[in-house]
């Protein structure tokens, strides 16, 4: 049997994004062409402040923001982690994850693991998305209308 991940309702995802003010984005690129980037650049455009985490670019800006290794070093609350990773390190941005008081933890679309869920449920994380597009769900939620 394959795994697949139950997202919670629609409305429970829109209420993270509309609850959230600061969005850690793992694995974002510094190159303006890929997913994360664009993703990253539109959720900073509605008036989220990113905070970039990529150790391969530690002590280098994205979009205006300095790039951390970890989340763990990250100074300030992280309402939403946006994962831009493939799904088989899901569970090593999991075990990150649980080591900070971030709120959310958000598999950007086409990414979900099992095991990365366990770990999560294992420390009573509950709030969950995977195999969701951040931008989508944010287009969806009405919220841009709401801060206009």
């Amino acid at each position: 049997m394959t795994y697949t991940f139950e997202n919670s309702s629609p409305e429970v995802i829109f209420d993270y994004l509309r609850k959230a003010k600061t969005v850690a984005v793992v694995g974002l690129s510094n190159r303006p062409e890929t997913s994360s980037f664009m993703v990253t650049q539109a959720l900073q455009a509605d008036g989220y402040r990113i905070f970039p985490v990529n150790p391969r670019l530690v002590g280098q800006e994205i979009l205006g923001e300095k790039v951390f290794a970890r989340l763990q070093d990250i100074p300030e609350h992280i309402d939403i982690v946006d994962v831009f990773r493939r799904s088989e390190f899901l569970p090593d941005v999991a075990r990150d994850f649980i080591e900070t008081d971030a709120d959310v933890f958000w598999a950007q679309q086409g990414l979900e693991n099992q095991e990365a869920e366990q770990i999560l449920r294992d420390h009573d994380r509950h709030q969950i998305v995977m195999d969701r597009c951040i931008k989508v769900e944010y287009a969806y939620s009405g919220l841009r209308q709401e801060k206009e």
